[in-house]
């Protein structure tokens, strides 16, 4: 029996395991929206708009480790989810985009709507792909999904003009996948891992270094294992936190622009670095030429591209970091089944002297909310087991630091491109892969604005997010820099005439909420997170003048770090680089 490519891409969908997509319906699409419209597989959630639907099947697939799916329209549909598809490619999450396209006898032609969907997004995917002919369509679907899913994980494009979706063909949809041009490498080599197990053993100042390749791996247990076994100290970056529990006296905290004293202290004076699962951007290592000056560096990463880009590197690792760890902490185990501890308790005792310092300190007697103050309270009232989504900024980073993640992939925010508004469209996503947990999208007024209309789509699929709304009446983290490095000229980063977020919420049929008072602050959370059926928008006024500490200047070097003045002995306060 023949089926239309539209039906042909439904039963694809369903047959690749796919519960929900995230679209928005165009002309060239309607083909495929009938189809979808006489199942019930595969459901399809309505978004206000397609950049919308591109963070939600993001956040989607960063809680389950499987692929989101994207179906919109030509031109303005596709041209939409561009920004979603950068945030993806950036951060490796694994992303399906279908995209309707004009007749194929149209293309070229300047037809309504037509755009050059592989021209405009190939800088920012994985992979994409035209489709010319229906007979091609099912191998498409299965090439698409295992390239986003396999290897480093990313986003690829199908571009499906509306006539493929008409002509009809034999449905066989292939079980398995072999594409001779692309074989990722997943085994480390066991002679570079025997390398790395004496170098780590044989450190006197070591530090292990995870990111998101840790969580996108499912290599949480192998990475504890290891140091738990070592007893090394560990940190991560913003895109692993939670791969490592940040409760474990192990952990040093975040590291790099935003993160804690000690971890960047250990960072630069450490004498062997195991890097896993992490790229060594900008944000984390600062100015290249003062990066860790004294140490070995073994880097292990699924992406050969990666290993040697930015550092050099002494013993790179090419493999999938949940293997190359199991592997590694096997070899470390041969090697040294007991660790000698003695030899790192003086560099033990230098970490504990940073951590004294308590970075993250802050003013606890203000009669101003203080942004910490907030998300310390959401961590205590959720006890740490909320989905966390954020947008960028000031709020992001403060959530980084003070809600303490000790579970993997619970912690969703836009890392390397840094996307404002991302935060509610992402919550969407994780709160329907996850219809039973508790939701936080932690956000700024200058973001959550951005997106704003998704919460017409909370409210048709009934979706109890909790927002909390850090109102500082600025784009933070512009101000911030600005006050910095631009003498106070806070040019255009004021949020004037914003709207009573309250009534706002309120007007999409949601609950809102308004919080001035720092006394109101826990008992405020409370009552937000009790009141489980229902999205509730809590619009939280803080103080304006609050800075994020500590932070390193850009140019500068781990151990240039400003902290502020406030805090248990803190350094006192000077000038940035």
């Amino acid at each position: 029996m023949e089926l239309t490519g539209a039906d042909i891409l439904v039963r694809c969908l369903k047959d690749e395991g796919v519960d929900y997509i995230f679209g928005y319906p165009g002309g060239a699409a309607l083909h495929i929206y009938d189809a979808l419209y006489k199942q019930d597989d595969v459901r399809h959630i309505l978004v206000r708009h397609e950049q919308g639907a591109a963070h939600a099947a993001d956040g989607y697939a960063r809680v389950t480790g499987r692929p989101g799916v994207v179906l919109v329209t030509s031109g303005p549909g596709v041209t939409n989810t561009i920004t979603g598809i950068a945030t993806a490619h950036m951060d490796s999450i694994p992303m399906v985009v279908l995209s309707g396209q004009v007749a194929t006898h149209l293309i070229g032609d300047d037809a309504f709507q037509e755009v050059d969907a592989l021209g405009v997004t190939r800088p920012c995917v994985k992979h994409s792909f035209l489709v010319r002919d229906v007979r091609d369509l099912a191998t498409t679907v299965k090439q698409a999904f295992y390239i986003a899913n396999t290897g480093r994980p990313g986003p690829v494009v199908i571009d499906i003009p509306k006539d493929v979706t008409a002509n009809k063909t034999e449905y066989i949809y292939p079980k398995t996948i072999s594409m001779r041009s692309y074989n990722p490498t997943v085994r480390g080599h066991p002679g570079q891992i025997k390398r790395a197990a004496k170098l780590l053993l044989e450190a006197e100042r070591p530090i292990i270094y995870a990111g998101g390749g840790v969580s996108l791996s499912g290599g949480e247990q192998e990475l504890r294992d290891l140091v738990r076994h070592l007893q090394y100290p560990c940190t991560n970056t913003l895109m692993g936190l939670g791969c490592y529990p940040a409760n474990d006296p192990l952990f040093i905290g975040m590291l790099g622009m935003h993160g804690t004293y000690e971890a960047n202290l250990a960072m630069h004076d450490c004498d062997v670095m195991l890097s896993v699962g992490a790229r060594f951007d900008d944000r984390i290592t600062g100015d290249l030429a003062k990066f860790s000056p004294y140490s070995k560096i073994i880097h292990v990463d699924i992406d050969p591209s990666s290993i040697g880009k930015n550092v050099n590197v002494d013993v790179p690792i090419v493999g999938d970091a949940k293997r190359v760890l199991a592997d590694l902490v096997s070899v470390v185990k041969n090697l040294e089944p007991n660790p000698d501890t003695n030899r790192i308790s003086a560099w033990w005792k230098q970490i504990n002297s940073w951590r004294s310092i308590d970075c993250l300190a802050f003013d606890r007697d203000s009669d101003k909310i203080k942004p910490q103050l907030v998300l310390e309270k959401l961590y205590e009232v959720t006890k740490g087991d909320a989905f966390v989504t954020s947008d960028v900024g000031q709020h992001q980073m403060w959530a980084a630091q003070f809600y303490r993640f000790d579970k993997p992939r619970r912690w969703i925010n836009s890392g390397g491109l840094g996307t404002m508004g991302f935060g509610l469209p992402a919550a969407m996503g994780v709160r329907i892969a996850n219809p039973d947990a508790d939701v936080v999208c932690v956000t700024g007024e200058a973001s959550i604005i951005m997106c704003i209309q998704e919460l017409s789509t909370c409210k048709q699929y009934d979706l109890p997010i909790k927002i909390i709304n850090l109102n500082n009446r600025y784009m933070g983290m512009v101000r911030q820099w600005q006050e910095f490095f631009y003498d106070n000229r806070y040019s255009h980063s004021y949020m004037d005439a914003l709207p009573n977020f309250v009534d706002l919420a309120e007007s999409f049929g949601h609950r809102g909420m308004r919080v001035d008072n720092p006394a109101d602050v826990e008992e405020s959370l409370i009552e937000c997170m009790a009141r489980k059926d229902e999205l509730v928008f809590m619009d939280f006024i803080t103080d304006q003048r609050e800075n994020v500490f500590p932070m390193i200047a850009a140019g500068s070097g781990h151990n240039e770090m400003h902290l502020g003045s406030t805090g248990n002995g803190a350094p006192q306060e000077r000038e940035l680089a």
